[in-house]
């Protein structure tokens, strides 16, 4: 087990749909921000299905999900860019396609830490998590070789680690301790996942709302302090690290 990375100087977080960065390394990037790092999300997915309501817009939800999501990264600190490459939500493959476009962003952005998911995760549901570590794993061997995807006319780029989140053995944690109110912060900016993915009514009365929305936090509290104690810290995101690129 191993405990925090330097700062990196650029930071890119690669996830399924908007909100899934915050929930993997939400606290972890905003450390960095506070450090200097430039941090950027790449988001694989429009998160148009993101809505437990059958007569949802689904061309409304991908503006909110977008809005919601450059929100969250200022919450975090981020000054980097949100990139969306806008496949459609729970169709994502990690196809040729997919992989020139992470790798492409990869190059582009130069990030000296990569985060994703882990695309090994036993008994993972949802395809698009799988897929999209897939892609952040498969992207960074892309865009390390010269030969992949020439016609990007893009300087190949060798990231110095790959952190992948929601990890069943984890071997690395970040101390997060002073920055979970940014963590929070961001989750809560997801304000149309509210009741999907936080449990939060907010048709329940005020007192009802304040308890739905202190569980929630109760809940990534706790998962906080059980990743911290891998490495004795009291508050920290474990992740798999890879760090021979």
């Amino acid at each position: 087990m191993s405990l925090n990375l330097p700062t990196p100087a650029v930071a890119l977080a690669i996830g399924a749909h908007p909100d899934d960065v915050e929930f993997g390394c939400g606290a972890t990037l905003a450390k960095w921000s506070a450090a200097g790092a430039v941090v950027h999300h790449l988001i694989c997915t429009d998160g148009s299905k993101g809505s437990w309501d059958a007569t949802a817009d689904g061309a409304a939800l991908v503006v909110t999900r977008q809005g919601e999501q450059q929100a969250a990264a200022q919450a975090l600190g981020a000054t980097g860019r949100c990139v969306f490459l806008g496949w459609p939500d729970g169709e994502l493959d990690s196809g040729l396609r997919q992989r020139w476009e992470v790798a492409y962003w990869i190059r582009k952005l130069q990030p000296t830490v990569v985060l994703g998911h882990d695309p090994w995760k036993r008994y993972r549901l949802h395809p698009d998590h799988r897929h999209a570590g897939l892609l952040a794993v498969e992207g960074v061997v892309a865009a390390r070789d010269p030969h992949f995807f020439p016609e990007q006319e893009l300087a190949h780029h060798r990231p110095d680690a790959l952190l992948l989140f929601e990890a069943d053995r984890p071997d690395h944690v970040e101390d997060v301790g002073g920055h979970v109110d940014a963590k929070l912060s961001a989750l809560h900016a997801h304000s149309s996942q509210l009741l999907s993915t936080m449990h939060i009514d907010q048709t329940a009365s005020v007192r009802e709302v304040e308890q739905q929305r202190q569980a929630f936090d109760d809940r990534v509290l706790a998962a906080l302090a059980d990743h911290g104690t891998l490495e004795g810290v009291a508050q920290g995101e474990a992740f798999k690290l890879i760090a021979d690129l």
